[in-house]
């Protein structure tokens, strides 16, 4: 009888009539179809332009500051949180966002996280800035290993010969890429090293958010203020160490508002990131996000080749097959183990955003 219910179900979405959603709102199978694909391109145009947008001022030859950038884009990150909470005072009803008043206790318990969050940030940069686009993908393909490893080392968390087997997929991939990334004579070995270690603090991010949600109520966007404010304190002893604040004030550029403008920009479009990502989760699923996300990394490289002219060999495309299809597997077999626990999707959708955060450069 149940099986004869859902089969009758189905026939009336595809056939476009009207059901009700778990809001008790009637909608058509058309406008649910529309409205993923409207979410689902909108998280593709952000998470693509935030790349490249990051590379370009990131590559910026007359400006050699990769933290004076990072640390501006959390100083917009802070400030969006700010406009966000006076908007949702204002349109409670368009806008949902938490009221966060800085508590100077809940920042000292976020700031060990912070620490992680800023050598994820500027590793992370530092990977964009020194591989390019083209190669970002697989520079970064790392984050999924060190998973397995930090969740076994630190939480003592096994984890499954399928999942294993995946990791070793994306590790294959890894290798050759780098091996066609030298023979084609555009390696960078410190860009390589970059995305390892930026990999490893995502990561440890991940596994350590779990130990400090608590203090910010479980809500990411509370996580996501304090840790932007403690990033942008602890950013000016690093910039003043590095050497930056004396290129920055030399720049040739620094009154143009052309320049302020696209570092602005970078930032918005790091924090809509976190936005669009619980978006296309809250309309599909963590593993549809996945899924969409593979896929976004694949078109974003694709973009990244033909705009450059580049020429690659079949095994650096292979490299990249090998690494988004690790990943994939990856996400396919454990949201099957995830299906016997029930408390795992929810852990599930909130890791998803934080790797969208540590990807964001912000």
């Amino acid at each position: 009888m149940n099986r004869t219910q859902l089969k009758r179900s189905s026939i009336l979405r595809m056939a476009g009539t009207e059901i009700v959603d778990q809001d008790g709102l009637e909608e058509t199978f058309t406008f649910r179809a529309l409205r993923i694909a409207a979410v689902v391109a909108l998280y593709w145009f952000v998470s693509i332009t935030m790349v490249f947008l990051n590379n370009h001022l990131l590559d910026n030859r007359d400006l050699d500051a990769p933290l004076f950038v990072t640390f501006y884009q959390c100083v917009v990150s802070v400030g969006l949180c700010w406009i966000m909470q006076l908007l949702s005072g204002l349109c409670p009803s368009l806008i949902d966002f938490p009221s966060v008043k800085f508590d100077v206790k809940t920042s000292r318990e976020v700031l060990p996280l912070s620490v992680v969050f800023i050598g994820m940030i500027i590793f992370n940069n530092l990977c964009l800035k020194h591989v390019g686009v083209a190669f970002y993908t697989v520079g970064r393909s790392l984050t999924t290993v060190f998973n397995v490893l930090m969740t076994y080392v630190i939480l003592k968390q096994t984890t499954s010969f399928n999942a294993i087997l995946c990791c070793g997929i994306i590790l294959g991939g890894f290798w050759l890429g780098v091996d066609q990334e030298g023979i084609a004579g555009s390696l960078s070995l410190s860009g390589v090293f970059f995305g390892v270690l930026a990999s490893a603090c995502v990561s440890l991010y991940a596994i350590y958010t779990k130990k400090t949600m608590p203090a910010v109520d479980e809500n990411i966007w509370k996580l996501s203020y304090y840790n932007n404010i403690n990033a942008c304190i602890l950013f000016l002893p690093l910039i003043l160490l590095s050497g930056e604040m004396g290129r920055v004030a030399s720049f040739s550029r620094l009154t143009d508002m052309g320049f302020w403008g696209m570092m602005t920009l970078g930032g918005v479009f790091g924090f809509a990131i976190g936005y669009v990502t619980g978006l296309e989760i809250k309309y599909t699923s963590p593993l549809t996000h996945n899924v969409s996300g593979t896929a976004k990394a694949c078109a974003q490289t694709v973009i990244a080749v033909v705009y450059n002219s580049s020429s690659k060999s079949l095994l650096w495309w292979t490299s990249n097959m090998l690494v988004l299809g690790g990943s994939s597997a990856y996400t396919w077999v454990k949201s099957q183990e995830m299906k016997r626990t029930p408390k795992q999707p929810q852990d599930s959708t909130k890791e998803k955003l934080i790797g969208e955060k540590s990807n964001m450069g912000v």
